[in-house]
């Protein structure tokens, strides 16, 4: 069955899209490190969700994981957001999509917003935390709590003066996305782990950003991990040494994503990252010194192009 929601123990998810398409990067320049040989042995799921066959660019989701449960809307990570300005990230910037109206679908409107998970504070994973009101930005879930990494805030925060690997391709974000909903009073900032409920727990898997974080499910015999961006792509599934080109500290987030799906293999837990087209997650079992995928996630693939989103 393919659906836009499945359930495991007493949570339910549900898949939120933003857009989804090519990211104007081939493989070679958003994985550096990865082998030409994976994505020819593997072309026959690689393609097209993942890397278009004729462009050689790969693709990319940008959506939001929402969960329900204890009676609660949580959602884990909140896109790109709309008319933002992204000067040194054009593909990001002054986007004009139907999130909202894809939220409400799924029946939440925005004050209906529990909890917010940023797992890190990347541009694409923090844009709907707020939206433009007038010429200010505010707080699009004025009822929910964000939960932020501290180490991530101090990282990204201007006033600390750090140089991230990123560059200047977060420019703008703290500004726009985290500090209005900080100075609203909204965010709690964590560190090292942080009890969501009685179902989902955050842990600190640093190494992408140093403040990185993954959400943990375990309800009932099911289990799962929200991995934010451990990996853009299945390829680092099979290749799990394999850093994005975005990593801040590349042997911290090897080991991070091995200790990660590690877990899942040993748990039979679906991973669930940030940015996957297709059906969205799988679960993987070890193979020799790394990991295959034993079965993907029935999330519905998207058949919309990042131009039809816009």
């Amino acid at each position: 069955m393919i659906t836009d929601r499945i359930t495991l123990g007493d949570v339910t998810i549900t898949r939120v899209w933003e857009f989804y398409g090519p990211v104007a990067m081939t493989p070679e320049t958003f994985f550096p490190e990865s082998s030409p040989r994976a994505w020819e042995e593997h072309a026959s799921w690689l393609e097209p969700h993942f890397v278009d066959p004729e462009t050689r660019i790969v693709n990319a989701a940008i959506q939001t994981w929402l969960l329900r449960s204890e009676g609660r809307n949580i959602l884990i990570d909140t896109g790109v957001g709309n008319h933002k300005e992204r000067p040194y990230a054009p593909v990001w910037s002054r986007l004009d999509t139907g999130f909202l109206d894809n939220l409400a679908r799924a029946g939440v409107r925005p004050e209906d917003v529990d909890l917010v998970v940023n797992t890190h504070l990347h541009v694409d994973h923090v844009g709907w935390n707020t939206y433009l009101d007038g010429r200010a930005w505010v707080p699009t879930f004025p009822n929910a709590t964000y939960l932020m990494p501290k180490t991530d805030f101090d990282f990204w925060n201007p006033a600390n003066e750090h140089e991230p690997l990123l560059g200047r391709g977060n420019q703008n974000v703290f500004e726009d996305s985290v500090a209005p909903v900080h100075e609203a009073g909204l965010t709690t900032l964590w560190e090292d782990s942080y009890t969501i409920d009685a179902n989902l727990r955050l842990e600190s898997a640093p190494g992408h950003t140093p403040g990185s974080s993954v959400v943990v499910l375990e309800s009932g015999a099911d289990r799962a991990v929200f991995v934010g961006d451990l990996l853009h792509s299945p390829v680092q599934l099979v290749e799990p040494d394999t850093n994005s080109c975005f990593c801040e500290d590349p042997a911290g987030a090897r080991a991070t994503r091995r200790k990660v799906l590690g877990w899942a293999a040993d748990h039979n837990a679906l991973v669930v990252p940030a940015h996957l087209g297709g059906q969205g997650a799988a679960e993987v079992r070890r193979e020799g010194s790394g990991f295959a995928i034993k079965g993907w996630a029935p999330f519905a693939p998207h058949a919309d192009s990042l131009e039809d989103a816009r």
